[in-house]
């Protein structure tokens, strides 16, 4: 115990800012709280994960045909170390993937790619079984073929006892089957769900003496100041105020250029604004997966993209410029400034919401995307308001979905992740640097609370009235 003491009072010398409350920020704070080191998150906005349309894990790529193998070797890794870390935040539902005949593609090297992704995946479960977090390695994925689902469509949903059957009988009776290619996929690729997440982070730090929460706190400037960093901030009272840390941490989201200006680090990223829909169909009684209807991006037949909740609830994604993309949305940093100029009518949309004609015109947009595919789903209407936001992508690729974290000088990281499931990659590799320099000791730990199920229910049930949003969104699929 005096040990720990002593190993505590070394460790709270050391002070860290993390700036920016997103995933990536509030993944660090529980991190860096998790090792005891004395942290303060700035937050412009009201509380954690307020953010970006984060609705699954990205484990392996499944979504994506053109990123490349050992993205989607990362992206699974990530994806199972995301779940550990945040059991209460996943929706246990498989999603469907889908070719429309008159889509070019195929899924053939999907599937080629899904069985590396298997054979990772069960390696990685032969070398800890607390890894199994997306069922049995030999369970990753099923293909269902024409006669398969033509089969499904005649039986009674109650007599299935086969799981993914069962999970596939909806696809089988109202999709239309004979506009898609075959085989379909059934993945375990799951759901997460961003309130959940910053319910149960938000409940974890509440209470933790060496970690501040600073909400409607908005830094203003940063400045070297040899032995680290003053950090300049508006608090919630209009008051500027500054404070010295050892340590910065800018996971500041699609404002990290504005940050990296402020220090005086120069960086190329490109930054894309986009959104994601909601929409109310209360169908049926059983479950639905997610369905991913592959099409080529910023067409009008791009990707159609379904992900059920609770309560008849479902959000939307189409990638045509109508829909999820945006005219001018992909922007990029230039040599004058790291922080691309994103238009300001869209970071009003994100800052202050939408207009409720624009938010149901692009609402309407993706249902009847969706519908060309599921006609039944026709009749769903608008169900809330649009979530939105910018992703960041560092360098120029625009097709780059696995990034975590960069350096620079001796006392800076900057957390620059695309996917949610990148976060904690990206943290624990700013702690090995603290370790290695000897900021840091490697047995260093600080047991945080841990929360309830159902309170980080009640609690994201909470954020998300609080937030505008149906408490469908923040209830667990499972």
């Amino acid at each position: 115990m005096e040990q720990h003491r002593q190993q505590q009072t070394q460790v709270n010398r050391f002070r860290v800012a993390v700036i920016g409350g997103g995933v990536a920020g509030t993944t660090a704070a529980l991190r860096l709280a998790e090792r005891g080191i004395d942290t303060q998150l700035f937050e412009a906005g009201t509380g954690l994960v307020n953010g970006p349309p984060i609705c699954h894990l990205h484990a392996g790529g499944n979504l994506y045909r053109e990123i490349s193998l050992d993205q989607c070797l990362t992206l699974l890794e990530q994806s199972v170390a995301t779940v550990r870390m945040y059991p209460h935040s996943v929706n246990r539902r498989p999603t469907v993937l889908a070719v429309p005949q008159q889509d070019k593609g195929s899924l053939d090297s999907v599937i080629a790619r899904l069985e590396t992704l298997q054979a990772r995946y069960a390696q990685l479960v032969e070398m800890d079984n607390a890894n199994k977090v997306m069922g049995e390695p030999e369970e990753y994925f099923r293909l269902f073929h024409q006669a398969d689902l033509a089969a499904l469509k005649q039986r009674d949903y109650e007599s299935l006892t086969d799981a993914a059957e069962r999970w596939m009988w909806p696809v089988a009776q109202s999709l239309r089957l004979d506009s898609m290619k075959y085989p379909l996929v059934l993945v375990q690729e799951y759901g997460l769900s961003v309130f959940r997440l910053a319910a149960e982070a938000q409940l974890a730090l509440a209470d933790v003496s060496h970690c501040q929460l600073a909400f409607n706190h908005k830094v203003i400037n940063t400045q070297a100041n040899g032995a680290g960093w003053t950090v300049t901030y508006q608090d919630a009272h209009g008051q500027v105020q500054s404070t010295d840390v050892d340590y910065l941490i800018n996971a500041a989201g699609f404002r990290t250029g504005t940050i990296d200006d402020q220090a005086g680090f120069a960086r190329r990223r490109l930054v894309e604004y986009k959104a994601a829909y909601i929409a109310h169909w209360p169908s049926s009684t059983c479950q639905w997966p997610e369905i991913i209807v592959h099409g080529e991006r910023g067409t009008p037949q791009g990707m159609a993209q379904l992900t059920p909740y609770p309560d008849g609830f479902f959000q939307l994604h189409g990638m045509t410029k109508d829909i999820t993309l945006f005219e001018g949305g992909l922007v990029s940093s230039t040599h004058d400034s790291a922080q691309p100029a994103v238009a300001a009518e869209y970071v009003k949309n994100i800052d202050q919401g939408w207009s409720w004609s624009h938010a149901c015109e692009r609402t309407e947009r993706a249902i009847a995307h969706f519908a060309q595919w599921l006609p039944d789903f026709q009749d769903a209407e608008v169900g809330g308001k649009p979530l939105c936001g910018a992703q960041q992508i560092p360098g120029e690729d625009p097709s780059l979905r696995a990034s975590d974290v960069s350096f620079d000088g001796e006392r800076y990281a900057r957390l620059e992740i695309v996917k949610a499931s990148s976060a904690l990659t990206a943290i624990n590799k700013v702690l090995s640097h603290f370790e290695d320099v000897g900021w840091l000791s490697p047995d260093a730990s600080y047991p945080l609370p841990r929360p309830s199920h159902a309170q980080i229910v009640a609690t994201a049930c909470q954020l998300a009235t609080e937030r505008g949003y149906p408490e469908g969104l923040a209830k667990p699929v499972d």
